[in-house]
């Protein structure tokens, strides 16, 4: 006899592996940066070089728990120097890169990742043989000097750390996505290169990561395109919140993208200066959060400065609906099934975020008697919920499992990789989800 359990989708605030806030040159629950008054009027702008390069340099005050408040988050966004990576040329400190991931994974956070060419100041500048290399510009105290060398070489020498990267971490599963870094300032694509040395770049990209998500900055969608027609690629935004961003800047260049890049990889915004600034600047975070959600978000950096509280509930609101949020809402299968059979069940699924789960996590049928726990892998893809209602059905082989009554449980994740919560009612038994009873005969 066939039998359906309902279940309720639930307004809790989930936070899972590969969406939602990250930590920013920071891991979960670490100190964040003393808020910082930039960009008011009449008030010169304080300079932001010391918050953009991982580790955090010595000196920089770090008492935002004490100010506001950051959300618990999954994602440490990680962004460092060439020259910390190949300080010497040909000699690669992987052991440095590998403290990022084991870090990460110690904290339950997976990586996001940029290897930037240079920032804007003398300290962080390319690495010193480089210099000895090539003409090099000067980059004087105060004046956030963006340019790169113009050398021909300089592009191919950073393309090969980038090879050298790719070929040692790629498989690392703590390391999820790389920030594809367009040379110029930050890797920011601010100083226009000859396309055939940028599109030699991006072909190694797409050559030494083909296990890792790619995104790349949304202000050059030509590179976004020339990857795009190879493999998946998302993008990611910075100058989130200021309006000549959200208003001017951000919806030409979507309109412009010929590809619905947040299908099969996801989208990232980053914040203009910080949220605590926006509140100062009176700008719209109502209407900030409604457009990223119309552009399929699924992380937000804002730089571990610390949040007011009295915007709490809106960013958590927020990140309720960013990336996937997934709730079974009904399961249907025998409650009796013999052992040389199959366990046949469909089930009703619904997407209430903005974007697809976009890691293949396995999706797992649990049959638990007692401490008995009997764990099937099933076919079935996370990949494909798009935001939406859809109905699945399973169907598991019994092989192994002795006869007896069991509790039938859900799994997204589990082992080895991380687990996904589920916004439904049905009950928890740990980290699964409860959907039926069925009697092996």
């Amino acid at each position: 006899m066939k039998k359906t359990n309902i279940f309720n989708t639930t307004d809790e605030l989930l936070i899972n592996p590969y969406t939602g806030f990250a930590s920013f040159q920071h891991f979960r629950g670490e100190k964040l940066y003393s808020d910082c008054i930039t960009g008011r009027p009449g008030v010169a702008s304080t300079e932001t070089e010391n918050y953009e390069c991982y580790p955090v340099p010595e000196g920089v005050e770090e008492k935002g728990r004490e100010q506001g408040y950051y959300p618990d988050n999954t994602i440490a966004y990680i962004r460092i120097l060439w020259k910390e990576f190949e300080p010497k040329q040909g000699e690669y400190n992987y052991d440095f890169i590998q403290g990022i991931l084991d870090k990460a994974k110690e904290k339950g956070q997976t990586v996001m990742f940029r290897l930037m060419p240079h920032s804007t100041c003398a300290r962080d500048d390319v690495p010193d043989w480089i210099k000895e290399m090539m003409p090099c510009p000067e980059r004087p105290d105060g004046m956030r000097v963006k340019d790169s060398p113009t050398d021909p070489r300089y592009l191919k020498l950073f393309g090969k750390a980038i090879k050298k990267l790719g070929e040692r971490f790629d498989s690392n599963p703590v390391l999820d996505s790389v920030d594809v870094s367009l040379g110029g300032a930050w890797g920011e694509g601010s100083q226009d290169f000859p396309e055939s040395e940028m599109q030699a770049l991006m072909d190694l990209y797409v050559e030494v990561f083909p296990n890792t998500k790619l995104l790349g900055q949304m202000a050059n969608n030509k590179m976004l395109h020339y990857i795009g027609e190879k493999r998946p690629i998302g993008w990611r935004a910075d100058g989130t919140g200021s309006p000549k961003h959200m208003n001017e800047i951000f919806p030409p260049r979507i309109a412009d993208q010929k590809i619905e890049f947040w299908k099969t990889a996801p989208i990232s915004f980053e914040s203009y200066w910080w949220i605590s600034e926006w509140k100062r600047q009176g700008w719209d975070i109502d209407h900030i959060i409604a457009k990223t959600l119309e552009w399929h978000i699924s992380s937000f950096n804002t730089k571990s400065f610390p949040i007011p509280y009295e915007w709490q509930d809106k960013i958590e609101n927020w990140i309720k609906k960013m990336g996937y949020r997934l709730a079974i809402t009904s399961w249907t299968a025998d409650t009796e099934v013999q052992s040389s059979d199959k366990y046949n069940a469909t089930f009703e699924i619904e997407n209430l975020g903005v974007a697809p789960m976009y890691n293949k996590l396995p999706f797992k049928v649990l049959f638990k008697n007692g401490d008995k726990v009997f764990e099937k892998v099933t076919d079935i893809d996370v990949c494909k919920w798009l935001p939406g209602k859809y109905t699945e059905s399973i169907s598991v082989d019994l092989d192994g499992i002795p006869m007896g009554d069991y509790q039938v449980e859900v799994l997204i994740g589990g082992g080895e990789y991380p687990v996904v919560k589920m916004a439904t009612d049905a009950k928890k038994d740990g980290d699964a989800y409860v959907m039926a009873s069925v009697t092996v005969k």
